[in-house]
Parts: C-alpha cells; structure tokens; sequence
C-alpha cells in the first residue's frame, strides 16, 4: 500500500492539446502529463515561468471514464510569414520581429464535449497538493481559458496498491455517478509515443514520452 492523490477532471467542453499548429490545434482523448502538471501548478499559485521541478518528479497515472465526443471550432488568427521572422523561439518572439508584416488565415480548434477523466498521483507533498486543489489559487482549466472545471476536483490522500485501486475510491460527480473507469493512461516503455512532457513551458517546448492505454474492470465510486 502507498499514498496516491486522487482527484476528477470534467468539464463542459476539454481540450487536452497534443502539437499545435498554426492550422489546427488537436485535442487528446485524456490530458495529457504537461497538461496535468500545469494544472497542479495553477492551484498552487506557480506561474508559467516558475518553477515546476518538484511537480515534474510526481509519477501521474490518468484514469478514462469517459472521452467525450468531439467538437470543432473555427478560428480567424494572425500568422507570421517565414519571410518575415526566420526560427522564433515563440509566436510573441515572430509577431515582434514581424513589425506588422502578418496574415490572417482561419484554423481549426478541436474540443471534447463532456469529458471525465480520474488522476493518480504519487510522491512527495500530496496532502498540500490536494489543499491546494481544493483551495486553488488561479482558476483551474481542463486545457484551454475557455474550458473552466465543471466540478470541484475532490482532490485527496487515499491508500492503495497501485493506480487503479486508488481511483476506485474517487468520489465522481453525482451527475456522473453511474461512469465507470474503462482504462489507465500510464507510463510505459514499450507504450506509444507522445508529445506531453514540458521542458519549457514559456516557449511551449515539449519532449516525448512512451505511455500505454490499459483497460481495466472496475468503476468509480
């Protein structure tokens, strides 16, 4: 038996980003860690240039109870030619170098509609973490602005075996009472490849990372 924080995530609309484009941005089935990180890190009141170095040693497990269905919204957004900012480090860095010289082009924006998703954390600090989570000190995004909780997370310490056991105790939403836990979302080696591992979030930098999609049989409570 271990401590495992354990906390939910729904909202009316989610948009848990893998790359982005200037053209489309997509949105995942669960969050991903950079996004989960980041959220942990609003409710304790870090902004996006300080320092996340303990959050990033936290293992963090996702459990889906339900995806959502998906959602595309059109947008008109201000794009840099390549003519006119050669390698930024970031889109503020190219529309000052562009010193005007942009253009307008519509993209793509994709969201999940009611989703539900179950997190597992384990390391050190769980028990500040979940006052915090439940006391946040910015407003809490399942992604992007546009998309505030739903619900509070119901952030705290819970004992267990592993992940899975420990998200069997997670109080859901009671309009969501009857979702189940339908698979795990963890760190594997042999697991596909994603983008969600922030090395630097001013610059929007992120590394990959193996993860694997386990199906499960329990249900939450």
């Amino acid at each position: 038996m271990q401590p495992f924080l354990i906390f939910g995530l729904t909202a009316g609309l989610g948009a848990m980003g893998e790359l982005a484009g200037h053209e489309r941005r997509g949105a995942l089935l669960w969050p991903g860690r950079s996004a989960v990180i980041g959220l942990m890190g609003a409710a304790l009141g870090i902004r996006r240039e300080g320092d996340f170095s303990a959050l990033e040693a936290l293992e963090v497990s996702v459990g889906l109870y339900d995806s959502g269905a998906p959602l595309r919204d059109y947008h008109t957004i201000e794009t840099v030619p390549s003519a006119a900012a050669k390698a930024p480090n970031s889109r503020p860095e190219a529309l000052q170098a562009a010193r005007g010289r942009t253009n307008t082009t519509i993209t793509l924006r994709d969201y999940r509609t009611g989703p539900l998703f179950g997190v597992a954390v384990a390391g050190e600090g769980l028990e500040a973490l979940a006052a915090a989570l439940n006391a946040p000190a910015f407003t809490l995004y399942l992604g992007r602005k546009s998309c505030p909780l739903a619900a509070p997370p119901g952030a705290r310490v819970v004992q267990a075996e592993g992940p899975e056991a420990a998200l069997a105790q997670l109080i859901l939403p009671p309009w969501r009472k009857g979702a189940r836990l339908v698979s795990l979302i963890v760190e594997d080696a042999a697991g596909e490849v994603v983008h969600d591992r922030a090395i630097d979030r001013a610059r929007w930098h992120f590394a990959p990372r193996r993860v694997a999609v386990r199906p499960v049989g329990g249900g939450g409570a």
